[in-house]
């Protein structure tokens, strides 16, 4: 699970520019999802450090380092393409960005916004980057996807009741797909490399 206490110590050297700022609401509390008993936590999906101080007035701090932490996650176990054309291919124009780290060098979706709960609570908050694909050629275009392939709805839904699965931390990705990782993994909720096999990650 990401979960981070308050912290001041921020980075945003990396902060993708553009993001939009909209009204959104934050929810704090665990709930029970009705008729299965699964237990459930309300969480928002915010695209900016702005978007979420707006709606946490006086949390700016708070939002930042949330922000970051996302960041960083998706840096490590968000999915990577050798090529721009497939990442493209998959999450739109102008929506990829070249990678070099320690493992090698790719393609990489940029983070669309961070799914946060628990932002006041004195246990620390969680947070998950949160992609979308703006491709004319994915059947999830303009959809929240998390970092284990769970399909979130409509990326203009921001409020939400989310499993507690989906703040555990998922493995690091190293390697990098092919065309129809996107897709195809989303549909088995799986693996973002195509495969049906049941694991949590983009392939790694």
């Amino acid at each position: 699970m990401t979960q981070r206490k308050r912290s001041s110590n921020i980075n945003l050297k990396s902060m993708r520019k553009g993001f939009s700022v909209k009204p959104l609401a934050l929810g704090i509390a665990a709930v029970m999802l009705s008729g299965c008993g699964e237990e459930t936590e309300k969480a928002t999906v915010y695209t900016s450090v702005d978007d979420c101080t707006n709606q946490n007035p006086g949390q700016e701090e708070l939002c930042k380092t949330a922000y970051q932490d996302a960041l960083d996650e998706a840096q490590r176990t968000g999915p990577k393409y050798a090529s721009r054309q497939i990442c493209e291919e998959e999450f739109g124009a102008n929506q990829c960005n070249y990678t070099r780290t320690e493992s090698g060098s790719f393609f990489m979706p940029f983070m669309a916004g961070y799914m946060l709960s628990n932002l006041l609570s004195p246990r620390g908050y969680n947070t998950q980057p949160m992609f979308t694909s703006y491709s004319p050629y994915s059947s999830y275009r303009q959809r929240w996807m998390g970092a284990d392939g769970s399909d979130y709805g409509d990326y203009r839904r921001r409020n939400m009741n989310v499993s507690k699965d989906a703040f555990k931390s998922k493995p690091s990705v190293t390697k990098t797909m092919s065309r129809g990782g996107f897709g195809s993994s989303v549909r088995a909720k799986s693996n973002w490399g195509g495969s049906s096999r049941k694991s949590s990650g983009w392939g790694g």
